[in-house]
C-alpha cells in the first residue's frame, strides 16, 4: 500500500508562485510515476505535470509548461510541484498519485492512476 499526501497549496495573485509537496510513504518501490493532476469545479481531473521516479524524466501539460516545474527527490519519497506565473485559470484542488509504470506507459488519463493523495486547494486570484 502507498499513501500520498499533499501539502503547501493556498490562495495567490495572479502572476503569484506556490509549491506543493507530495509526500509517499509505505511500498514505494512499486512505484514508477508520481503525477500531478488538478481539478477545477464542474471539470474533470486532468493532467500537469509527471516524473520518472528512477530517472527523472518529466512531462508536462501544454497548458503549464514554461511555468511549473516537476521534481522528485528519491532520499526523501518526495514530489514536488514549482508552480511560477500563476494564473486565475490554475485555480483547482491538486492531486499527486503514483503508478507502477514508466511515465510513458502510465500515461495522463486520471483512470489509470489508483494511488492518490487528498488533494491540496490552490486559489489563483485576479
Amino acid at each position: 500500500q502507498v499513501q500520498l499526501v499533499e501539502s503547501g497549496g493556498g490562495l495567490v495573485q495572479a502572476g503569484g508562485s506556490l509549491r506543493l509537496s507530495c509526500a509517499a510513504s509505505g511500498r514505494t518501490s512499486i512505484i514508477n510515476t508520481m503525477t500531478w493532476f488538478r481539478q477545477a469545479p464542474g471539470k474533470e481531473r486532468e493532467f500537469v505535470a509527471a516524473v520518472s521516479w528512477s530517472g527523472g524524466s518529466t512531462y508536462y501539460a501544454d497548458s503549464v509548461k514554461g511555468r511549473f516545474t516537476i521534481s522528485r527527490d528519491n532520499a526523501k519519497n518526495t514530489v514536488d510541484l514549482q508552480m511560477n506565473s500563476l494564473k486565475p485559470e490554475d485555480t483547482a484542488v491538486y492531486y499527486c498519485a503514483g503508478n507502477p509504470r514508466p511515465p510513458l506507459t502510465a500515461g495522463t488519463e486520471a483512470r489509470n492512476y489508483d494511488r492518490w493523495g487528498q488533494g491540496t486547494q490552490v486559489t489563483v486570484s485576479s
